[in-house]
């Protein structure tokens, strides 16, 4: 068994274990997952498959993934297609949904684009998205509750880029803190068209008693995220496989803590089933805060020991004028909410993780762009 093989069974032995009383209320529902291809979908889809697999007793959780492929359709994906309970259809969230989509009792709407490079260059459909497509899975919310076959949870994924740079004295920053954000700077249609999706969520929760629950994540990676995707961790990964210098296109100086896609798997499908209607909830890893610097300094020594590299941390200059605007400080998240409301615990600390990605990268170097 590879490497890739070894990783991605052992995180999906880890969400599954760790998530059988909620994926057993899923048990002979239906659920989509919109925006299913990309970094989250990955796990997000291959979990429910994998529980499907070792819970061969029970009626399976029956998936349909959505997405728009602007992309392509990736090779893991393609490769489910015709496989048991899974059903991948072309569909963007923009456009009306399609009118023989039958009934579902969960969705999750993850479409969109969540790499800052990439959604500055796609500025106005990552605002469509994030709003009229949420809002087109609103009205088939309601629609669904007046013919008396209700939606049982809805998750918009939201983001840790709603608080925007958050002041000294919120941070760690709970879910409390209303933001520090700008309304126009070039990271604006993703972080404003998420605040507005979250006003959404909690007026339609509130007005119509819909299930619909939101989470924020705080800088997730692993398996799934391309090595083209333009964040720090794949950034690093490929400087490494291609034998050069790690190159930090800042100063270093920003802090993040990092949470590893399998925990962060683990609390999406938690507030999807556990929820609170209307309510957010943060999920990442609340230690340890670590500047990018420290962050490049560990990649390097976990890839002397993986594979013997012999590069080392440099400063270089983005080509990009706006690569920093708006760049937020720190980013490190209250996570007590989650771990009251859901259980939520997240175990696997940065060195696994870092540890687990680069085995991962090793064999997944040819991507498609983010």
């Amino acid at each position: 068994m590879n490497n890739t093989k070894k990783v991605i069974l052992a995180d999906l032995n880890y969400i599954t274990e760790n998530l059988n009383p909620e994926l057993s209320e899923l048990s002979n529902k239906r659920l989509m997952i919109a925006g299913g291809a990309g970094f989250l979908g990955y796990y997000l889809v291959q979990a429910i498959l994998h529980w499907n697999k070792i819970n061969s007793d029970k009626a399976p959780i029956n998936l349909v993934v959505y997405d728009n492929f602007m992309r392509g359709v990736p090779d893991w994906l393609e490769e489910l297609r015709g496989k048991n309970n899974i059903k991948i259809e072309k569909y963007d969230v923009i456009d009306p949904l399609p009118k023989d989509m039958g009934d579902f009792q969960y969705i999750i709407h993850a479409a969109t684009i969540a790499s800052p490079i990439y959604y500055r260059l796609y500025p106005i459909e990552t605002m469509d998205a994030n709003v009229n497509g949420l809002r087109h899975f609103f009205d088939y919310c309601l629609q669904q509750k007046e013919q008396g076959k209700p939606v049982e949870g809805f998750l918009f994924y939201s983001t840790s880029e709603i608080y925007g740079d958050p002041t000294a004295e919120n941070i760690p920053t709970p879910e409390t803190y209303r933001g520090n954000v700008s309304c126009t700077g070039p990271r604006a249609c993703y972080d404003e068209s998420k605040r507005y999706g979250e006003t959404l969520c909690v007026n339609f929760a509130q007005q119509h008693d819909l299930p619909i629950r939101i989470a924020r994540p705080f800088n997730n990676y692993g398996p799934g995220l391309k090595i083209s995707d333009r964040r720090a961790i794949p950034d690093f990964a490929r400087n490494v496989l291609n034998g050069e210098d790690i190159v930090l296109l800042s100063d270093g100086a920003p802090t993040r803590t990092f949470c590893y896609v399998a925990d962060a798997i683990i609390g999406y499908y938690k507030i999807l089933v556990r929820g609170q209607n209307g309510e957010s909830y943060n999920i990442g890893l609340d230690k340890p805060e670590i500047s990018i610097r420290e962050l490049a300094e560990r990649t390097v020594q976990m890839s002397r020991e993986l594979f013997d590299y012999k590069g080392k941390a440099v400063f270089g200059v983005s080509d990009d004028k706006h690569y920093l605007t708006d760049n937020p400080n720190h980013r490190c998240p209250v996570i007590t909410k989650a771990r009251q409301h859901l259980e939520y615990n997240p175990r696997i600390g940065l060195e696994e993780g870092l540890k687990r990605s680069l085995l991962w990268y090793a064999e997944n170097r040819e991507a498609e762009d983010a």
